[in-house]
């Protein structure tokens, strides 16, 4: 089932993907972009529902489209014992298998870790999940806003007056990307000592890793960090300021060393930069609003260009508030030829380049249909056209 060895590191390596929604597929689709064939189990019934989440993509769901290109998609009922053979078929030649279904779902087809691992002590098993298969939240559905809320996310972004969740699936892409990691890391293990291994990924434990400075801040001093919009609760300036031709424009201060920079270079007030009010950090977080005003009216006499110039000549930090039309014209990703074409079902889009490119430009592979690719992969694994044929008749793969 695998390909022969080439130039990407994962070259050669077979994952199995039976996921949904966001986060496995993301760490899948990595390790694709790594090399790896991923063959992705969907349901016969409408596949990932994640294909159905909207429309923008030609007709195609946003979210798929992104998480879902370069792998082979094959629809089996896994409830029946001819779809189950087909994965357990796959499995005998995998080197990683990928899950997170619903709590308890893989167990109870008949796939439980420990019994894959007797039967195939190199395979890598990565279990996602929301929160873990021991704990009193171990059979409690997990999606990414309930995730963030429970991790308390929530409860530090946003405004004084209104919490907000991240405007990006965090949870799933923070166990993702764990997963990612793991399975990398396993399979180096593998390489050193010839064994696979088996572990599993929460979306609550990632999130909970992620939560690390109002999780220390708070255990420490009692108090939790309080919701500041785009400011920051422990420095200033560090905030959004609108300028003169409508737009904002974002400033960070990190030290001391470059509030004299800007009270002398870019706001035209070099008294700022010894005021004792003023001084340090901790005496411009007490004098936020001042602070704020000080710097927000300078902001304001200036356009987003010329005050990005000011700043970057005095070597502030600033960013942009850009929209997502912004970003998608943004130069530097146009100057670091960010941009391919992918193939989808509905004709070609344009996709983003992979960051996981260690050894050379990451494969853009198409976004296959749903069980595009049964037929090819049941070949390989010995079934007969006729085979096939009564697979599918009886609703057994699509």
């Amino acid at each position: 089932m695998g390909l022969p060895l080439g130039g990407l590191p994962l070259d050669g390596m077979l994952v199995v993907a039976l996921e949904q929604a966001v986060a496995a597929p993301l760490a899948s689709r990595h390790l694709g972009d790594l090399g790896a064939r991923v063959v992705k189990l969907e349901r016969v019934d409408g596949g990932d529902f994640a294909r159905k989440y909207d429309r923008a993509v030609r007709g195609l769901a946003s979210h798929f489209v992104w998480l879902n290109r370069g792998k082979e998609s094959v629809a089996v009922d896994l409830k029946d014992a001819r779809g189950r053979d087909v994965l357990a078929r796959l499995l005998a030649a995998a080197d990683v298998f990928v899950h997170n279904l619903g709590p308890g779902a893989v167990d109870r087809l008949g796939f439980p870790s420990a019994e894959l691992r007797t039967r195939h002590p190199r395979l890598v098993i990565c279990a996602m999940s929301g929160y873990g298969s021991t704990g009193p939240y171990r059979d409690k559905r997990a999606y990414d806003l309930l995730v963030q809320s429970e991790a308390a996310l929530v409860s530090v972004t946003g405004s004084p007056e209104h919490p907000a969740k991240a405007g990006i699936p965090v949870a799933d892409i923070a166990s993702g990307m764990y997963a990612f990691a793991n399975v990398l890391a396993a399979l180096l293990h593998r390489e050193r000592t010839g064994t696979g291994s088996a572990f599993e990924v929460t979306m609550f434990d990632a999130l909970v890793e992620w939560m690390g400075h109002p999780v220390y801040a708070t255990d420490h001093t009692g108090e939790a960090p309080p919701r500041v919009g785009l400011s920051h609760p422990v420095i200033a300036p560090y905030d959004a300021y609108p300028t003169a031709d409508g737009h904002e424009i974002v400033i960070g201060i990190q030290n001391d060393r470059e509030w004299i920079r800007l009270a002398e270079d870019v706001l035209s007030r070099p008294e700022l930069a010894t005021d004792p009010e003023f001084a340090t950090n901790v005496a411009r977080v007490r004098n936020r609003a001042a602070v704020d005003a000080a710097v927000g009216a300078v902001m304001a006499g200036l356009a987003v260009d010329v005050a990005a110039r000011m700043l970057d000549a005095a070597h502030i930090a600033s960013a942009r508030l850009n929209t997502v039309n912004d970003l998608l014209a943004h130069p530097q990703l146009l100057a670091r030829d960010r941009w391919r074409t992918a193939d989808t079902p509905a004709g070609s889009v344009r996709a983003l380049r992979s960051p996981m490119e260690p050894v050379g430009e990451a494969p853009m592979g198409a976004v296959p249909a749903l069980g595009q690719h049964t037929d090819a992969v049941l070949a390989e694994l010995g079934l007969s056209a006729d085979d096939i044929s009564a697979l599918r008749s009886a609703g057994v793969v699509l």
